[in-house]
């Protein structure tokens, strides 16, 4: 979806439409959740704190998100994908990732079911969609970028290496700023450059990433579309009003893990009646530099109250100045496995 949250308030809201709209809060502490064409001219962008938008576009209208809202149009969004393929992986609210090998329509060609579903998305939610039509996930995420917004971009099999060749090598996905920094050491700035050394070289200097950058150069992606991702983990963060120090997080620790918990609770309810085993404390210092840290206990944490005092806890393995600040704190809970699988090698140490 085109600028989604900034959309879908221009589209309820005619007097937004034309015009530089954020989507965040005010203040001094608030992120950028989306910004509309319009603003991003200014160079207003996602993730960007709100104080700089502001600076960038002071003509900028701010308003506040509304989830509910964004939620309710991408369940539509996913009705109209589901009319054409089961194989639907969602990526987040506003993006997935569709395989159309086998579609449900009579339609010719993964080209026409793009065009029907971008199609179908502006008449029914009178929003634009661009997307990106290609032989692997990778390349079409990579596609769904090139006409934004209201674009359709296509990348035939035999047009994959021809494509890539030309792009800087952070187009490709993990390569970071450190990667691609690494990669400029060797004097490789492009995917031609990068396809161009031996794979067995790449390996031996990034291990089994090397050996995926080389693949990836080649235009190569085996992972298939997953209808029905797993959890990887579930968390609640929060950013404050003023920084803290760590003695002073314990409340906001607590608070956010009674939020984590009842999240957990809902994925071990749902249909793969999953749990989790690791516990995760995120902080964000006052300078922006973000730390994690993370424990797997003997015994899983069975209650909110279990949680926080393990979370509280991972504050003594952050090696810095007790007088260091932080902006913002989050208590997540990941390394999810089957129930039935973790009773089962319960009864088997029990027993042992």
């Amino acid at each position: 979806m085109d600028a989604f949250y900034a959309s879908v308030e221009q589209r309820d809201d005619p007097e937004l439409r034309g015009k530089p709209v954020v989507v965040a809060w005010r203040g001094a502490r608030s992120v950028v959740c989306a910004a509309s064409y319009e603003a991003r001219k200014f160079g207003v962008r996602s993730a960007m704190p709100a104080v700089r938008a502001e600076r960038l576009c002071p003509q900028a209208i701010f308003v506040p998100p509304d989830f509910s809202r964004y939620k309710a149009v991408s369940r539509q969004v996913r009705e109209i994908f589901a009319r054409h393929t089961e194989l639907i992986e969602p990526l987040s609210l506003d993006e997935a990732y569709l395989d159309v090998t086998s579609s449900i329509t009579a339609l010719p060609s993964a080209t026409a079911t793009a065009e029907a579903i971008r199609a179908a998305i502006r008449e029914e939610t009178q929003l634009t969609a661009s997307a990106g039509v290609a032989p692997n996930k990778f390349l079409a995420k990579i596609a769904s970028d090139w006409k934004k917004p209201d674009g359709l971009f296509v990348i035939r099999p035999h047009q994959v290496l021809d494509f890539l060749a030309p792009l800087p090598v952070g187009r490709l996905p993990g390569v970071g700023k450190v990667m691609e920094a690494k990669l400029t050491a060797m004097h490789i700035a492009t995917v031609g450059e990068l396809r161009n050394v031996a794979a067995e070289e790449l390996e031996q200097r990034f291990g089994r990433w090397g050996r995926r950058l080389h693949e990836l150069s080649l235009g190569i992606d085996e992972h298939a579309v997953e209808p029905d991702r797993p959890t990887l983990q579930v968390s609640a963060e929060d950013t404050f009003e003023s920084d803290l120090t760590l003695d002073e997080l314990e409340p906001h620790i607590r608070r956010l893990a009674g939020k984590t918990w009842a999240a957990h609770e809902r994925e071990a309810a749902g249909a793969h009646g999953r749990i989790a085993r690791t516990v995760v404390l995120k902080l964000k210092t006052s300078d922006f530099h973000t730390l994690t840290r993370s424990l797997t206990p003997s015994t899983r944490p069975t209650s909110a109250e279990e949680l926080a005092d393990l979370a509280c806890a991972l504050r003594a393995r952050v090696e810095r100045p007790a007088e260091s600040r932080y902006r913002l704190v989050g208590v997540g809970l990941s390394g999810f496995v089957e129930q039935d699988s973790f009773v089962a090698q319960g009864d088997l140490f029990e027993h042992g």
